[in-house]
């Protein structure tokens, strides 16, 4: 071989290799490429994927440790986690909020008007003291500053207000569990009583449980759950039925169970029942 044979056959080795180079950093950014649109691809499902169907939400609150209070309330802490673990079992996204003050429980109300969609079921419920102020019902935070009944329009949040932002934000359905007609202790300050809760004026496709009827006050039993939250327990754990069936017989379980002592109210403005478990409904369906 000469010289020039060999400067040209080095001349396109090297050539070769830079193509071949060129060529497989090529297919390397393209296979990367392609991982990366697959992963966004992934993500993006993952993030449509709980969007399916209507959301199920729940505010659940359970305030126990009031410094007003002669002693702390022994259930409704242990009535928010009770009824918290059967929400999630039927398929609801839970906040629970124990012990909360008046900030935590306005951050945990803003919290769940940010999760709110249009056709989202929602469901609040809380437990601890309610007092009625100006005929509307308010959720009394543990941290509480109330010498006057004026206070409790600023240290309490209305019930009616949370349903009005359920509304504004599109919720299917509204349901509420109010489990807070006892005696308040701040109504020896008051220069009026303000026994039990008021009438929870409720707005369209909504089902609302309160412990008792308007103005009626209802002592705590000894058990570690109220005598609502344990017949509604009762009833969500063996439905087959729709909400306003569950709360009916909530409420037909207390009378009974109360010997007529203690009536819950149930009111509903519901155009369409909602279905805490509906694959168990369907189940039924199925075996009929």
């Amino acid at each position: 071989m000469n010289i020039r044979q060999f400067r040209v056959s080095r001349r396109t080795a090297t050539i070769g290799a830079v193509v071949a180079a060129t060529l497989s950093l090529a297919i390397g950014a393209h296979a990367a490429l392609y991982k990366r649109a697959a992963e966004a691809t992934q993500s993006a499902a993952a993030t449509v994927e709980p969007m399916r169907g209507p959301a199920k939400i729940a505010l659940v609150i359970g305030n126990s440790h009031y410094p007003d209070a002669n002693k702390p309330l022994t259930q409704p802490v242990n009535d928010a986690r009770a009824l918290s673990a059967a929400l999630r079992r039927d398929g609801f996204s839970v906040d629970l909020v124990e012990d909360a003050g008046k900030a935590e429980m306005r951050r945990a109300v803003e919290r769940l008007r940010a999760r709110i969609r249009p056709e989202s079921v929602v469901m609040l419920f809380f437990a601890g003291y309610g007092v009625q102020a100006g005929r509307e019902s308010y959720m009394i935070p543990v941290d509480a500053a109330i010498w006057k009944e004026a206070d409790v329009r600023h240290e309490g949040t209305s019930i009616e207000s949370v349903l009005d932002m359920m509304k504004q934000r599109g919720a299917r359905a509204k349901l509420v569990v109010v489990d807070a007609s006892r005696r308040n202790p701040y109504e020896r300050r008051f220069r009026s009583y303000s026994h039990g809760l008021a009438p929870i004026n409720a707005p369209a496709e909504a089902l609302v449980l309160s412990s008792s009827t308007p103005g009626k006050v209802v002592d705590d039993g000894r058990g570690d759950n109220s005598l609502l939250v344990s017949e509604l327990l009762d009833n969500l754990n063996s439905q087959t039925m729709g909400a306003e069936a569950v709360f009916s017989r909530t409420r037909a379980g207390v009378l009974q169970a109360s010997a007529g002592q203690q009536v819950p109210s149930v009111s509903s403005s519901l155009s369409e029942d909602v279905q805490f478990r509906p694959e168990m409904q369907a189940s039924a369906r199925a075996r009929n």
